[in-house]
This record gives structure tokens, sequence and C-alpha cells, in this order.
């Protein structure tokens, strides 16, 4: 008999041989030995935001109870247990007014997030959320808890933050927070036969913003559902998001250009506390089915991005999101210490997302590859937090050299794959 397991992604079996509910690190070293001397695969999940893939037999351990946060203001950091959300991490470092480098869906997994690298909503201004970690402590192939540091496991150091769970089960991490108690955000919606002439604003006013400012821009049909607002509905509509955290004042002068590529069908940038960040995306809270890529591209020109319009609009063979993310900033430095983070000189991360009410994976897939031939010039690799249900998709999420290297850790820490030596089993994003 197998063991399930409720998860945000829907459209995937869970169904391990053994479900262990680990409430700390005793439990994941108990249950990955156990799994080594069975000779079974072991699988990670946290809130399965990310999940890649199905999950038939083996040992799943659940980390969704880990879910302490401890915050040491006077040093700017924030230990995270493996099972933490984004949203318990921002409630509890605000007080203290600071705040991590999350992303947009405050029920997202911040260690698995964080393991992915972790584009979050301040990136363009304070780079990868991987890039503040400080500590991590992860239960390797042997069942031995390590403590790893640049220090005391430089390699595992820099492999962990990047390279998602294939080196351990991760069962906590210290990382730095940011002194951000408000910003400036939002987003202006205009309706969807626009899309070409607002992504081509979109595209020239990024050529412009600071790095304080980090935002994407969006474009989908919403539902006819009543929870939505009334000039929405049923719609397709193109959406910017934006992120500011200078003066209010200096953000309304920022987003000006925005606001004249024509008449908004709503607009909800303001002045707001760091704990209403969430409200910029407004992600789905409930659970659903659903297939994703993440393309990241060096540029985008204002054609190929209505060729992509063009293909995954109103008139596509089924609904797809598009989300175009402007990255550069501080996401190209280096961190002090280096990391298996690739594809730093992105210049925009391009996220495809399809429901799956039905709807057929082979032919979501080939839709996404006539977008990733319109985007070809531009493609450096894709992105782990965001290739949804792409667990038999692991190639180009790295470069050649940081997968080499990858894969010489997890051959000398997991010689025998208990890991299954791919890339995990959830990478929570958004």
């Amino acid at each position: 008999m197998t063991a399930t397991v409720d998860s945000f992604q829907t459209g995937f079996t869970i169904g391990p041989d053994l479900l262990v509910e680990a409430t700390g690190a005793a439990d994941v070293i108990t249950a990955v030995r156990d799994a080594a001397a069975r000779g079974l695969p072991v699988a990670v999940h946290a809130t399965g935001h990310g999940l890649p893939g199905p999950v038939e037999g083996g040992v799943l351990i659940s980390t969704r109870r880990m879910d302490t946060v401890r915050i040491d203001p006077a040093r700017r950091t924030a230990h995270i247990g493996a099972g933490a959300t984004w949203g318990g991490v921002i409630a509890a470092a605000a007080p203290h007014g600071l705040a991590p480098l999350n992303g947009s869906a405050p029920a997202v997994g911040a260690v698995s997030y964080t393991l992915g690298g972790g584009l979050g909503i301040l990136a363009r201004e304070f780079g990868y959320a991987a890039d503040q970690v400080r500590s991590l402590d992860v239960v390797t192939a042997d069942g031995v808890l390590r403590h790893v540091t640049p220090d005391s496991e430089p390699d595992l150091f820099w492999g962990l933050r990047g390279g998602g769970h294939r080196l351990g089960v991760v069962t906590g991490l210290e990382t730095g927070l940011v002194a951000v108690e408000r910003l400036y955000g939002g987003s202006l919606a205009f309706d969807g036969d626009t899309a070409p002439e607002v992504l081509r604003s979109y595209l020239e006013w990024t050529r412009t913003v600071p790095e304080t400012c980090t935002s994407s821009v969006a474009a989908l049909r919403y539902p006819d559902m009543p929870q939505l607002p009334e000039p929405l509905r049923g719609r397709y509509v193109v959406s910017v998001r934006v992120a500011y955290t200078g003066p209010a004042a200096d953000g309304e002068a920022l987003v000006a250009p925005l606001r004249a590529a024509g008449a908004a069908l709503s607009d909800s940038l303001r002045e707001m506390p760091y704990t209403e960040s969430h409200t910029i995306h407004s992600d789905p809270p409930f659970p659903h089915a659903y297939y994703g890529e993440g393309l990241m591209l060096r540029d985008l020109d204002a054609g190929a991005a209505a060729r992509v319009l063009g293909l995954t609009g109103p008139k596509a063979p089924m609904t797809t999101v598009v989300q175009l993310n402007h990255l550069g900033g501080a996401l190209t430095a280096r961190p002090a210490h280096d990391s298996a983070v690739p594809h730093r000189d992105a210049g925009f991360l391009l996220r495809l997302l399809s429901p799956l009410d039905g709807t057929d994976v082979t032919a979501v897939r080939a839709l996404y590859a006539e977008v990733a031939g319109e985007t070809a010039p531009y493609v450096l690799g894709r992105s782990l937090n965001f290739s949804f249900g792409g667990g038999d998709r692991t190639e180009d999420l790295h470069d050649p050299r940081t997968r080499e290297r990858l894969a010489g850790l997890v051959s000398r820490h997991d010689p025998a794959s208990l890991f299954g030596g791919a890339y995990g089993v959830s990478r929570d994003a958004r």
C-alpha cells in the first residue's frame, strides 16, 4: 500500500511506499539511513509548489512540520526550518524592520525556493535568495547531519545554493535579512488587445529603471469567477507588477511612462508595508494542477515578445500564463562565496504556466517548444525554480561547467543515487 500526501501542485500523483512526516533532523536522519539500508530512493517534499513530476514508490520525507523561524535582529538573520513558508518568515521579520528575499507567493516553502536560487520581488536590488545564505544543515546520503558553511564544507556550500535537493535533505538554513519595512508597488492591468503595445513600452521602460525597482509583466485570460474584480473577469489582460523600495513620490514618477501606455483596467500601485507585498502578484492561494517552464534570456526585443504573445494568447490551443521578469542589477553580481546559481548574465526570465485541467501535457510541451523557438537567439538556459512539472526535462538547468561540478559532488556524496541524481522533488517557487 502506498502513502499519499497533500500538495499545492495537484497535477501529479504523489504515492510513495513510505511517507515520513519529519518533525526534526533526527527523523530525517532515521529515514535516510533506513532508506539506504533498504535500497529505496528518497524524495523530499515541503509545500509542493514546484513539484517536478509524479512520485511513485520509495520514501518521501515531508518537512512541512519543520516550520520554525527564529529571527536574530542584531545580526539581521533568520534561521528557517525546512517546512517554513515565506509568509511565516515575513511575519517574523517584520516587527524588527527586516524582510527576507522572498518570492511573490507567501505559501511557498522558503528553503526549497532558496535551494533553487530564489528569484524574489526585490531581486534586482539584493540578488538571489541563495546569495544571502550563511549556513545550512543537511542530512547527506550517508545519514550524517552536516552543518555546512563556507569554511566547514565549501563544496557543499557552493552546490546546495542553486543546485536544489540533489545533495541531501536540508533541515534548515540561516539566511541574511534586508532592512526593508515598506515599499511602493502593485500592478497596472490593461486590456489584452493592447498587450503588444504595453509589452513594448515595458521593455523600453526597463532600460531606464534603477536597481531599486524589480518588476514583471504578465499576460493571461482570467477565469470568469465572482472572486475576481469585475473588470478582469473572463478577460484577456496584460499586467505590469512593480516593487520599488524608494520613496512613494519617486515611485509615482517612475511608473508614469507605464500609466501613459494606455487606459488601465485597474491600478493598485501604492505605498504598502512589506507584509502586504504578496498583493503585488496576488498568486492563486488554492491548490491546482499546472505545468510550466522558465527560460533565462540574455535580452528580448519587442518583435519576439509580440510573437510569444501571439502563440500563447486567446487563440492558443490551451490557456497559458506568460510572465516576463526583468533581471539584471544585483542578480548579475557574484556573491562573496560563489554558488551553483547559473545564468547570472540573463536580462529577463520568460515564464510559461499552463493549467492542467484535462489539457494534454504533450500539447503543452509542443507549444512551449514553439515559444522556445521564437526566443532561441536569446535563451541562455532554463530556470530550476520555475520548471514546474519538468522532472523529465533536466537539460539546460545549469551551464555545462556548473552541471559538471554538481555531478562530481553528487558522485562523491551520493554514489548510490539515493536522492535520484536528478533535481529533487520539491522545488518551491514564485
